[in-house]
């Protein structure tokens, strides 16, 4: 059995990382992080109207692409190699949450919209109408809710929503007061919650893996160039183990996040299960190499100028995105 991205998946992850690789340099995810939105507008823009990021898992019928979730993960991916700050993780658990809890004039309504770029957020209310912690809600322009066991579409100049400054600049978190009173009805709340929680978890598993290579093609690059006692440092054979211990957490945690995407674009029985084990696998490997980044590069890791802080941070905030490693890992069920 061959475990691998298919030629398309491929090409499709080789041309987003091209693009990114123009577009998202360190200054210009730099930028982003701490410009006022938050993000790159043009490069999201690009992403969307070249590529079509935003629609890919988007059924043809509603203006998408009609491919799989899988293809959304895979595009994550290389964004969490960038460490491009990007709304689309938001925008792919709203589309996600409408697909599998809405009426069909909504989806035929809102999915249109989240295809074409326009920013999505998700959020479940609390008995007061609140929530916080919520990915991307302040820039939305497409605002799904869950409040009890009803779905609703909020608009969005009708609620209060708050940037909630956190230390990773480039994952974006909000809080939201929204009256579903004067809202509109559009599902169940149910299975959307249930998607969205999935998804999202799954998204966040595939941004750091992307994130988790970033550290390691870091620190190999470094350790090639780094010179001490006349030889490169790469070549001491302790560093040599503690990378090669870096690339084997990475490629695991590839392995689980990709089998956690194909479960949920399949509809697997055991999609759940996987999506549990990818979070939490992903999440604690990452946490481990952003470590390793940071002391393989040495005084130079902790200073502002280099990237080995924003990897450090990164993983900070997708360790607690979406659930951490230990809750996840307490829901996943034992033979």
């Amino acid at each position: 059995m061959e475990f691998a991205l298919s030629e398309e998946q491929a090409e499709l992850a080789a041309t987003i990382r091209s693009l990114l690789e123009k577009r998202a340099d360190s200054a210009a995810v730099r930028a982003a992080s701490t410009s006022d939105d938050g993000y790159d507008p043009e490069l999201w823009q690009t992403l969307c109207e070249q590529i079509g990021v935003a629609a890919l898992a988007v059924p043809e019928d509603l203006d998408g692409v009609g491919a799989t979730l899988m293809e959304s993960m895979v595009v994550l991916e290389e964004l969490g190699r960038s460490l491009a700050p990007s709304p689309l993780l938001a925008s792919i658990v709203t589309a996600e949450a409408v697909l599998a809890g809405a009426d069909d004039e909504a989806k035929a309504r809102l999915l249109p919209r989240l295809a074409r770029g326009e920013i999505g957020a998700f959020a479940v209310l609390d008995a007061d109408g609140a929530a916080s912690g919520v990915l991307d809600v302040d820039r939305a322009a497409v605002l799904v809710v869950a409040a009890d066991e009803d779905l609703y579409e909020v608009d969005p100049a009708s609620a209060e929503r708050d940037w909630q400054p956190s230390m990773d600049q480039s994952v974006r978190l909000g809080s939201l007061r929204a009256d579903v009173a004067s809202a509109t009805r559009i599902g169940v709340a149910g299975p959307a919650v249930e998607r969205a929680s999935l998804v999202g978890a799954a998204g966040a598993a595939a941004l750091a893996v992307g994130c988790a290579a970033r550290g390691v093609d870091m620190t190999v690059g470094y350790s090639k160039e780094r010179v001490q006692f006349g030889r490169p440092i790469g070549s001491f054979q302790a560093l040599k183990h503690r990378m090669a211990e870096m690339l084997v957490l990475v490629e695991m945690a590839r392995s689980a996040s990709w089998a956690a995407s194909y479960a949920l674009s399949s509809g697997s029985p055991q999609a759940a299960q996987l999506v549990h084990v990818a979070k939490a696998y992903a999440s604690d490997a990452l946490a481990r190499i952003a470590a390793e980044t940071v002391q393989l590069h040495g005084g130079i890791a902790i200073t502002w100028e280099h990237d080995a802080h924003l990897v450090f941070k990164r993983a900070h905030a997708l360790g607690q995105l979406f659930g951490d490693a230990t809750s996840h890992r307490a829901l996943v069920e034992l033979p």
